[in-house]
């Protein structure tokens, strides 16, 4: 990893999306702070994409994804998008054609039928974890949960690595797809992860193909589940904290920032939009 500093200024001034995690990324102790946020907003102004890609289920994004300056969440590892869409208000008679009322729109990955089918399958794991693994809690968010499961490990809770790798185990045997991310051992059917949400939202939302563009895009985050962006991208940052899992990524991200959490992301965005307005 190199500092944020070496980012090269022309490289930074080419990026036009940035695409983020959200807990220990976007937020510091559970909540996004006001330079985070203002981070969001001046990324915005500067006319950049911004879309976070989440382990956070969809229930818990709604009001974020609703009021936050973000173009979309994409949550539960890739399989929900929320995202404000206009609405003709005249459609239900209220108002005349020209006027354009927002909504909160949810598009999923997977059919109805894929998904019903997978989340009776689901809960018989989260059981057999809760049973065989000592000291296992179901993650505080799971009641918004639509399509994987959340097991505690840092958030609320302190799950000793060994009940880590025992989750992940019983999670794998059982052909589901797991991950790690700063707070949570995340579990479900599909091959879907981070990259094949980013995939979706960009093809869906903006009718472009994120692979085509990779170098106008760039990925921040911190933690286990971000390494199969960090290993994707050409442009991706770690924010400072980064440093707990160093010993465990594979793939680590291409530059840091000085700061940690919310402070590294607004030094992410200062970096960027420092390089637009000066080119």
């Amino acid at each position: 990893m190199q500092p944020l500093a070496l980012w090269p200024a022309a490289a930074r001034a080419r990026i036009a999306g940035v695409l983020t995690d959200i807990d220990d990324t976007l937020t510091t102790e559970g909540a996004i702070t006001p330079d985070a946020l203002d981070a969001l907003s001046a990324l915005r102004a500067a006319g950049l994409r911004v879309i976070a890609i989440t382990g956070r289920p969809a229930g818990w994004s709604e009001p974020f994804a609703a009021t936050w300056p973000v173009d979309a969440i994409v949550a539960e590892t890739g399989a929900v998008a929320l995202l404000r869409t206009a609405q003709d208000a005249s459609q239900n008679g209220l108002e005349p054609s020209s006027d354009k009322r927002w909504q909160l729109s949810k598009w999923y990955l997977q059919d109805a039928a894929t998904r019903a089918a997978n989340l009776v399958r689901m809960q018989q794991v989260a059981q057999q974890i809760l049973r065989e693994v000592p000291g296992a809690l179901l993650a505080r968010d799971s009641a918004g949960r639509e399509t994987d499961i959340a097991i505690d490990h840092s958030e609320f809770t302190q799950l000793p690595p060994e009940g880590i790798a025992q989750t992940l185990q019983i999670m794998r045997s059982a052909g589901m797809t797991a991950t790690v991310s700063s707070i949570h051992v995340n579990g479900w059917f599909g091959a879907h992860n981070k990259l094949v949400g980013a995939r979706w939202i960009v093809r869906k939302l903006l009718g472009r193909a994120l692979d085509d563009e990779l170098d106008r895009w760039v990925f921040v985050g911190d933690s286990l589940n971000d390494q199969v962006m960090f290993e994707h991208f050409e442009h991706s940052v770690g924010v400072a904290n980064v440093a707990r899992f160093l010993p465990q990524l594979q793939h680590l991200p291409r530059y840091v920032t000085p700061g940690a959490r919310g402070a590294g992301f607004a030094q992410l965005a200062r970096a960027l939009v420092d390089a637009r307005t000066s080119r």
